[in-house]
């Protein structure tokens, strides 16, 4: 269907609920099945009504066959003598013609040649020497059935033939009867079963209507706070679709996050280039206008603006880095990495580069320990944990560093014993851009960014990051990450 809007055509798909099509489906499909049994059954009762009229009906072909039997010659008088007795007044009565006298039945004899000898009624059914000796047929609407037997003498010789006809009017009747009741009661279990399958639907697919409730609403809001606040309620159903619910919610859940990780990107990238981009147009400001003629004013501002150059390529990388965190379990959700080995690893490059410190390790790692965790990620947590003891270590420049198991998970400790952190401030050193001393932290290269990147990695991996810290005495960083299901340590 094509609806035109300006001077475009949409095409409108054609909506039919859910519900309506169960129904429809389910009332067609009780319809045929009883459709069949229905079927069966009347076929079954036919049956049975045709085998008691053919029994009927062979007793009378018989009773008149065994009278004719005795006769030496067929003629309509021996015919007529044979089937009944003679009264004085000259008339007969006949014994079987009580019985033929039926009005649904004719009886007939022919002879050998199939001249008409007698008759009870006028036949129906024209007789043919060759024909079956039991038919069904049909004669103005009528159901009939016709037997035929041949009639001997006592030299087995061919005399005639006896024709009965009976019109199975009760046949008829009980076969329409049963028609019309299956037909009502086909109907009626449809249109209730399509009742209750609509009734059934509406009900089940609940939560399918309500999603499509919450999906009209946050396409409805302009300002997007719909995709925030707007969730599914979920049903108490406890099946497929309450639980088709919950992963959309779930999945509302991250999209939101999502967005809000980007509004937070856009934030904090704006807010923290903010001072570098003025440093630098504030250098290339004053070089053009006086300081490009002094030399020793133009290699200043080229190094302070090359420092802030370095210093925003690494604010977007560390940026960027955090927010790759905060997506792991998308793109990083199979991955394998061997502790010990990773640890040790590390461990040594950063007593390489840092020949000044005093490392030590512990470790009680005998064999490989794995945990489910990107390898360049958890280097990257052990670095930025090792980094920073590094930076705010004092006039004790000694780091420890342990590994331990146990069943479920596995445990590495950083010590330093640096400047520590204030109480007041331990809750708050995972924030991004939160720096205890702003001014020292700049002077090391820091923005702030670090330990919160470390914390989303560990918690993205569903670990637990903690730390102790004594302030002049030094800091205890504890990361727990589960072991993988394929540990063999």
């Amino acid at each position: 269907m094509m609806k035109r809007v300006g001077n475009q055509q949409v095409t409108q798909r054609r909506f039919m609920s859910i519900k309506v099509k169960w129904a429809v489906g389910t009332g067609l499909g009780v319809l045929v099945i009883f459709a069949i049994f229905a079927l069966l059954l009347f076929q079954s009762f036919s049956s049975l009504l045709l085998r008691e009229q053919r029994q009927e009906t062979q007793t009378v072909v018989q009773a008149v066959t065994s009278r004719l039997n005795t006769t030496t010659e067929m003629t309509p008088a021996t015919v007529r003598t044979a089937l009944g007795r003679q009264h004085q007044t000259g008339n007969y009565q006949h014994d079987v013609y009580s019985t033929l006298a039926q009005r649904n039945l004719c009886a007939t004899v022919y002879g050998p040649t199939g001249r008409l000898l007698f008759m009870t009624h006028k036949p129906a059914v024209s007789f043919y020497r060759h024909a079956p000796e039991e038919r069904v047929t049909t004669v103005q609407h009528h159901t009939v059935l016709v037997l035929k037997q041949p009639v001997r003498g006592k030299n087995n010789q061919l005399q005639g033939y006896v024709q009965v006809e009976r019109r199975l009017q009760a046949y008829d009747q009980t076969r329409i009867r049963l028609a019309v009741t299956f037909l009502i009661l086909g109907i009626t279990a449809a249109f209730a079963s399509a009742l209750l399958a609509y009734g059934l639907a509406a009900w089940f697919i609940r939560p399918i209507d309500a999603i499509n409730t919450t999906i009209g609403k946050i396409n409805a809001d302009d300002e997007g706070q719909a995709l925030a606040n707007v969730r599914v309620p979920v049903m108490s159903t406890n099946d497929e679709l309450t639980e088709l619910a919950v992963l959309f919610n779930d999945m509302l859940n991250r999209m939101n996050r999502y967005v809000e990780q980007q509004q937070q990107f856009v934030e904090d990238v704006s807010h923290e280039l903010r001072t570098p981009v003025a440093i630098i147009q504030g250098h290339l400001d004053m070089l053009n206008r006086w300081g490009k003629d002094d030399p020793e004013i133009l290699t200043e501002s080229i190094s302070a603006s090359l420092q802030e150059i370095n210093r925003m390529k690494s604010l977007v990388q560390e940026m960027l880095d955090l927010t790759r965190a905060e997506q792991i379990e998308v793109h990083f959700g199979d991955e394998l990495t061997d502790v010990r080995e990773v640890g040790i690893q590390t461990f040594n490059n950063i007593r390489m580069i840092h020949p000044d410190f005093d490392f030590v390790l512990d470790n009680e790692l005998t064999g490989p320990t794995m945990v489910n965790v990107y390898r360049n990620h958890f280097e990257q947590i052990l670095i930025i944990l090792l980094d920073n003891a590094v930076k705010y270590s004092q006039k004790r420049k000694e780091i420890h560093v342990s590994m331990d198991r146990d069943e479920r998970s596995v445990q590495i400790v950083v010590q330093d014993f640096g400047e520590g952190i204030a109480p007041e401030n331990i809750k708050k050193i995972f924030n991004r851009f939160y720096r205890v001393d702003k001014a020292r932290s700049r002077d090391k290269g820091g923005n702030g960014l670090g330990l919160a990147i470390a914390q989303r990695l560990v918690e993205g991996y569903r670990g637990e990051i903690t730390v102790e810290s004594v302030l002049g005495h030094g800091s205890l960083f504890r990361i727990t990450l589960p072991l993988a299901k394929t540990n063999t340590g």
